[in-house]
């Protein structure tokens, strides 16, 4: 099993209440893959209730292979789901593990 763990950063110049809406939106498309990509086997999304913290959404997912995890990022629904950060992302972390 291979899971997916991505860290995003909001850029500090967009109005909370921008990026909130931003991280709900992309929370509940994220969230809403798995009935339109298969091989994801399981997906959260949480969004960072610490405003000490440097980061604002983490992604969590699991799936059978790195090849899974390839398909996934190519999916044109999950690039939607993507776009919808572009204009308050500041940076993106990723970690892909095998259990």
């Amino acid at each position: 099993m291979v899971k997916h763990i991505v860290l995003f950063r909001l850029r500090e110049d967009v109005p909370a209440e921008v990026k909130l809406e931003a991280m709900q939106q992309f929370k509940a498309a994220i969230e809403a893959l798995p009935e339109r990509i298969k091989v994801i086997r399981k997906v959260e999304v949480g969004l960072n209730i610490n405003p000490s913290e440097a980061w604002h959404i983490a992604l969590y997912s699991e799936f059978d292979s790195l090849e899974d995890v390839k398909l996934y990022a190519a999916h044109p629904d999950h690039v939607a789901a993507g776009k919808l950060l572009a204009e308050v992302k500041e940076s993106r972390a990723c970690v892909d593990y095998e259990e």
